[in-house]
């Protein structure tokens, strides 16, 4: 079972998560049919994603990140909520790349260059918008550099996805985040044990995010304190794609009905099919403003 747990380093100094999340990357490589690259890059931002989901307090808090480099897939977007639950997709699923010299899927080159997105509705008036050039592709330095610039968090992050003909052996993330006031001690725990989970599926293949806690923490004192159960889960409804529908306008949905006589929408998230029909959509019209 996915897993994500938190913890306290050294009476508080450092805090860390541990997740595992093995089966919601399997999910989403089975909803999209996507490329072994195209997996390890959804696979790798929902991992963060989840994580910074449980973070936030309420239940109704909610956050998205894209990514939009210039490699050959094109954008990611990925939703969570603090439940733990998340959903994402990628531009173009298909796509896939030679591996890189050192036999790794080559997600740097298949994301490219660009900027990462990360929005927070925790329920305020406007909802907060950080935005950073992404700095290799990799996705994990990508989530680094944002922490420390755009959260004024530095962190050690690490992200993976292990593959193996055609199917999801492992996925999972560490984040090492050092408190303000933390030792120097502390820190050199945390200098010591980043290059550990630089090869962070590995870790997952074949352990639980609490057999991975353990394994990297077990030589200073760690608290361990709440449990999550990230999945893959998409929220979309027929009353949410009609409200899309009439955001488009009545031009828009006029030009529909004489062409297609209805319409058909596809979640881009889980792929589910919402149809329309003639009277339906004239029912939306009535609705829409003229845009």
């Amino acid at each position: 079972m996915d897993q994500i747990i938190s913890y306290l380093i050294a009476g508080g100094q450092a805090r860390a998560y541990v997740a595992q999340t093995t089966e919601l990357t399997a999910k989403a490589m089975r909803i999209h049919g996507m490329s072994h690259v195209a997996t390890a890059a959804l696979g790798r931002t929902m991992t963060c994603a989840a994580i910074m989901g449980v973070q936030m307090k309420n239940r109704e808090d909610r956050m998205s990140v894209t990514i939009k480099g210039d490699g050959p897939l094109g954008m990611i977007t990925v939703a969570a909520r603090s439940d733990g639950s998340v959903k994402g997709c990628v531009q173009n699923p298909f796509e896939e790349l030679m591996l890189r010299p050192d036999g790794k899927l080559n997600v740097g080159g298949a994301v490219g260059m660009g900027r990462m997105t990360v929005v927070k509705d925790l329920g305020m008036k406007d909802p907060y918008v950080g935005t950073v050039a992404l700095q290799s592709g990799e996705i994990a330095e990508d989530f680094a550099y944002y922490f420390a610039v755009s959260e004024q968090q530095p962190c050690a992050v690490a992200l993976g996805v292990l593959l193996d003909h055609g199917k999801v052996r492992a996925s999972g993330g560490v984040i090492l985040q050092p408190m303000p006031g933390c030792s120097e001690e502390v820190l050199r725990f945390l200098e010591h044990t980043a290059p550990l989970i630089a090869d962070v599926s590995s870790l997952f293949n074949g352990n639980t995010a609490e057999e991975v806690g353990k394994l990297l923490f077990a030589p200073i004192a760690y608290e361990r304190l709440e449990t999550y159960y990230p999945r893959y889960r998409c929220d979309c409804e027929r009353a949410r794609i009609q409200r899309l529908l009439v955001g488009l306008g009545k031009k828009e949905l006029a030009d529909m009905l004489e062409k297609q006589h209805g319409a058909q929408v596809t979640c881009q998230f889980c792929n589910k099919v919402y149809d329309f029909d003639a009277s339906e959509l004239e029912q939306l019209m009535a609705q829409a403003k003229d845009i």
